[in-house]
């Protein structure tokens, strides 16, 4: 029982078991423990290798993880650039149709035309197709073809091209026709 003057239970501490605590304390291990120790021992090292390749593996996918997601963003990133500027072209063909009719030469349809175009270049977004320029089924898409198709060149452009850093964002509309004689006597000058 305990008491206040004796805080500690005399049944749980007796001689006996303080003997005891010594005798085992005392015996000598077994020859198999022992072998388990310097196993646990030789074992350290080999485990310590383990878990230190374990944290590179993960250490490297985490780096992959973090490239692979900053990738991720920038791609989606230009895709959502590339479809919004791609939905803006009908406005801008609109706006190329009014400039060709002298209804840009001035006033408010002006200022919002030049404002427009400069937001779109300030994206990357960048016209091809012009009358003269050499054909590319890649990004012209030809509806009216003239001549033996020797060397095709841009006859008239019907609708602008457009690509944002190098992805064709709309192919050119154009008819092609071949290229003038003098003009391939010319080019062939050039290359000499």
């Amino acid at each position: 029982m305990t008491s206040p003057e004796n805080p500690v239970d005399p049944e749980e501490v007796t001689p006996e078991s303080e003997v005891a605590a010594e005798e085992s304390a005392a015996v000598p291990a077994e020859p198999g423990e022992a072998a388990d120790a310097e196993a646990v021992e030789e074992a350290a090292p080999d485990k310590e290798a383990e878990l230190t390749a374990d944290l590179q593996r993960v250490t490297a996918e985490y780096a992959n993880y973090r490239k692979r997601t900053a990738r991720d963003v920038v791609d989606a990133r230009a895709a959502g650039k590339a479809f919004v500027v791609g939905e803006l072209l009908v406005v801008l063909d609109d706006l190329d149709r009014a400039r060709n009719h002298g209804d840009l030469e001035a006033g408010p349809l002006k200022s919002v035309s030049d404002k427009l175009d400069g937001v779109l270049k300030a994206l990357g977004l960048e016209s091809f197709g012009e009358v003269g320029d050499e054909f590319d089924p890649a990004i012209h898409e030809a509806v009216q073809h003239e001549g033996d198709g020797a060397d095709p060149v841009l006859g008239a452009v019907l609708r602008q091209g457009y690509q944002i850093d190098g992805k064709v964002i709309r192919n050119a509309m154009v008819a092609v026709t071949d290229r003038p004689a003098d003009a391939q006597g010319e080019s062939a000058q050039d290359e000499t």
